[in-house]
């Protein structure tokens, strides 16, 4: 496959060699600048660029490797960026112009531009080849992590600077003991000073993380694998497993042996020029000024200066250094380093029963660094004051002010979000020339809080300052092209629009940040009543294996178990599948189901064929289960057959995929066992007959529900119930839960789509649903138990985890979202459900391979 427009003959690319985060800045600044000139990325990894920022975040919490991708497929298409994916370079010949990758095939440029990027240090320590012991730097490296730390009694970390804390925190976060060993006498010692660290090490024992300090490792004790740790004082410290990070070395490989001037990294000057004159050094690779740079906010500001320098152009002053900032992202420790912190006359402000530390660096009557610590306010206007070298008269009313300051007290040039290298100046541009209304169609714009997410808060003060208070947080379906739910809806239909590529193609929908695919996947479906050409790869993962993605990469399996009424054959088979596979937990659920926890991804088709059961669809948004109290059958107390009812409900609603996740319960009485109040819809027996409520909450926030109506039978409630998750279903937003359609909608809105029966909408929508329920009729586990493709269930299945559009072969290139590429054409006409995962995207379109 080839990405994006065909190359024109003869002419030969700008080559892009490293597919990180430097890569995709110098890629978005050449097509900035210049729309048409040819461009070739390679990639050394088998997936597209990703925010490795926020890596941190796949061990600390679940997370799908797909969400740090920082463009979908689609926009390499649309931007004509060829891409290499799992390739290699492993020679280079500037004054030929060629490049020899890993595949043996020579490829021509005119001008290059080295994003290598950098690997992790791993030192030469005794025992650093074991098993067990793992850097700190990629997906892989978090999944490996997070599988080592279920049920490991101690981790080591070694390093205790930004990342060994990130990483110790996303162990300590999965429930696994571990300690942080560090050689130096404080925490990150670099950018902290003592008073700082004397708040950071109680803060990060308070979190779970053991510190060591002053302990130089000696070595990695274990037998074939890592056991241990003993320092040169002689102590030891038993663990299971050991992280390292303790730095990242530039990655100058293939520029030296190209004969390009190495030192710590590729030197390059001002204009971002290697000692080749038609390449340049980007990144973590890079090294201006006797410094290399290993944060990522730089390399933004060298891309641009290396586009202009690429293109021939001296549009952008030339790159004079960058101050260095570094900020911690450990849930509930607030911390912020900028600049040279050390020396120099400091003006400090403490609070050490809050754990507060702030304080300001003057040099020569100038800002030269800043450390905050529990009270992080204004760091943008002292990051920006040191950058910009400003005369200080009075440092402590600069930290005063710095604390008091809102988006409006910033100047056009400080930095707003160091993730994406945004300033305050081109976020305001933005919402001035693009009419921008609400915060996510600035980050969408701008990508300013598309990283960490930090910003976020700042980016909507700014952009309130800038309307002036005329904010409307609009909801787009895709904020990017300010596309809405009910205009996406109408074009899908007025077109016949029968799959999200379809949408993308004609609407361009999709393709710049990609966010917004599993909404627009959802919406095709639900207007097409399901009867739709599906596409896995705008599908979350929990959706293309179905099944619930933990923590350490492996997964949940929930079979329906309807009404929560199970039986001994059920449970006999539920026992042997635990067992067989070794299922590490069988846990009962607040739905009334069985979950098997902490199941390997390869092991998944065959235990759902083993279970026989159909999926209970715990991994999606989706109807869930349909709880349920003994009722009448058993309990003294009951009014109504809420077993039975119960059951019939769940039966019908089963295999619906909504908005966002619909849990149900039916009560027997108002003693409310099946907690039916706090449902997004509930069903209640009452004396003569049935309550339907809905919009109920019982998790981070707890809400009753409301009461919609009284049926006098059962079968009536269940009508309305359904008639009602068809309302919601045609009408929420993409994952906006019942409790907030409810508010949003207003109750009197809803009994009248839903009661009002002279109008005709309840029963145009009961129709609806009869359309759409028949088409799912099936279950995604019975119906096909094959893999769709050789790798659909592999460990890590770099491909399709990343939502890319083609397997990681060498040589591959990515292009347009040929999804068909994956496992050959479908037959033209083919039907198509929600859970067809044989039915992908139908025929590849003319031309693909």
């Amino acid at each position: 496959m080839s990405a994006g427009a065909a190359r024109p003959a003869g002419a030969k690319p700008i080559l892009v060699i490293g597919g990180g985060i430097a890569g995709q800045a110098v890629c978005e600044a050449l097509r900035r600048r210049e729309p048409e000139v040819p461009l070739v990325m390679v990639c050394g990894e088998p997936r597209l660029p990703y925010d490795r920022v926020t890596l941190s975040t796949l061990l600390a919490s679940e997370g799908d490797p797909a969400s740090l991708q920082l463009r979908p497929a689609e926009w390499y298409e649309d931007n004509g960026v060829e891409v290499r994916l799992g390739e290699d370079v492993e020679s280079i010949d500037p004054q030929a112009g060629a490049c020899r990758l890993g595949s043996g095939e020579a490829l021509e440029f005119d001008r290059a531009a080295l994003c290598t990027g950098s690997d992790p240090l791993m030192p030469p320590i005794p025992g650093i080849e074991l098993e067990g012991v793992y850097p700190f730097r990629g997906p892989e490296d978090c999944l490996a992590i997070g599988r080592a730390a279920e049920g490991a009694s101690r981790a080591a970390v070694i390093g205790g600077g930004l990342l060994g804390l990130e990483a110790a925190y996303g162990i300590a976060s999965r429930g696994c003991p571990v300690t942080v060993v560090h050689l130096m006498d404080r925490l990150m010692e670099r950018q902290l000073d003592e008073g700082a660290a004397a708040l950071l090490g109680p803060a990060m024992e308070a979190l779970g993380a053991e510190v060591l300090l002053e302990r130089q490792t000696e070595r990695i004790l274990g037998s074939g694998r890592a056991q241990g740790l003993r320092f040169a004082d002689g102590g030891e410290l038993e663990c299971d497993f050991v992280v390292v990070s303790i730095g990242i070395r530039a990655r100058t490989d293939l520029a030296r042996s190209a004969g390009i001037a190495c030192e710590r990294g590729v030197v390059v000057d001002g204009r971002m020029r290697t000692s080749a004159p038609n390449v340049v050094a980007v990144g973590e690779c890079a090294q201006h000024d006797g410094i290399v740079y290993g944060i990522v906010a730089p390399l933004h500001e060298q891309a641009e200066v290396a586009a202009d320098t690429l293109l021939g152009r001296e549009g952008t002053a030339p790159y004079g250094g960058s101050v260095m900032s570094a900020k911690l992202k450990v849930m509930g420790v607030d911390l912020v380093s900028i600049g040279d912190a050390h020396g120099g006359a400091a003006a400090i402000v403490a609070d050490d029963d809050a754990s507060v530390y702030r304080k300001i660096v003057v040099k020569d009557g100038r800002p030269t660094g800043a450390i905050l610590m529990g009270d992080v306010r204004g760091h943008e206007l002292l990051l920006e004051s040191v950058r910009a070298g400003e005369e200080v008269t009075d440092p402590l009313e600069l930290l005063a002010a710095a604390s008091r300051a809102t988006g409006a007290d910033l100047p056009d040039a400080a930095q707003v979000c160091n993730c994406n290298g945004v300033c305050k100046g081109a976020i305001v541009e933005a919402i001035e020339e693009g009419g921008l209304g609400s915060t996510a169609e600035v980050v969408a714009t701008t990508r300013a809080g598309s990283g960490c997410g930090s910003c976020k808060p700042l980016v909507t003060e700014i952009l309130h300052f800038v309307r002036g208070g005329d904010v409307e947080e609009a909801s787009f379906l895709c904020p990017c092209l300010k596309q809405t739910r009910e205009e996406l809806a109408a074009r899908i239909r007025e077109h016949g629009f029968e799959s999200v590529s379809e949408v993308a193609a004609q609407c361009g929908t999709g393709r710049r940040c990609g966010a917004c695919k599993p909404g627009l996947a959802y919406l095709v479906s639900e207007v097409n009543g399901n009867r739709h050409r599906e596409e896995r790869h705008a599908r979350f993962i929990n959706d293309r294996v179905h099944a619930n993605i933990q923590r350490d990469g492996s997964f949940s399996v929930v079979p329906r178990i309807r009404g929560g009424v199970t039986s001994p054959a059920e449970l006999r088979r539920i026992a042997d599948v635990a067992e067989k596979y070794e299922v590490p937990m069988v846990k009962l659920t607040g739905g009334q189901r069985i979950d098997l926890l902490g199941v390997a991804k390869e092991d998944l088709p065959a235990i759902w064929e083993e279970l026989d059961m159909p999926s209970g669809h715990a991994y999606a948004k989706a109807v869930r289960t349909v709880k349920t109290c003994v009722g009448t059958d058993f309990c003294r107390f009951g009014l109504g057959d809420s077993i039975a009812t119960g059951i019939e409900l769940e039966r019908e609603m089963e295999g619906l995929y909504t908005p966002h996740k619909v849990k149900s319960s039916v009560s027997g009485c108002p003693r409310n066992c099946a907690e039916s109040y706090v449902k997004d819809i509930g069903v209640v027996a009452v004396e003569g007959g049935w309550e339907v409520y809905v919009g109920g909450a019982s998790g981070s926030r707890v809400r009753k529900g409301d009461l919609l109506a009284t049926a006098e039978t059962a079968e009536k409630a269940i009508e309305v119930a359904l008639t009602f998750l068809q309302h919601y279903r045609e009408n929420a937003e993409y994952l906006e839960r019942t409790y907030d359609f409810c508010e949003r909608v207003g109750m009197e809105a809803i009994e009248r789509a839903v009661l009002d029966e002279e109008s005709g909408e309840p029963g145009r929508l009961r129709e609806r649903f009869r359309i759409a329920k028949a088409a799912v009729d099936t279950d995604p586990w019975l119906e096909r138990r094959d893999p769709v493709h050789p790798r659909q269930f592999t460990e890590l299945e770099p491909d399709a985890e990343a939502a890319l559009v083609g397997p990681p072969a060498e040589g591959a290139l990515v292009g347009p979202p040929a999804e068909a590429a994956l496992v050959g054409s479908l037959a033209e006409g083919a039907p198509v459900g929600p859970h067809a995962e044989a039915a992908l995207v139908g025929p590849p379109a003319a031309g693909a391979p």
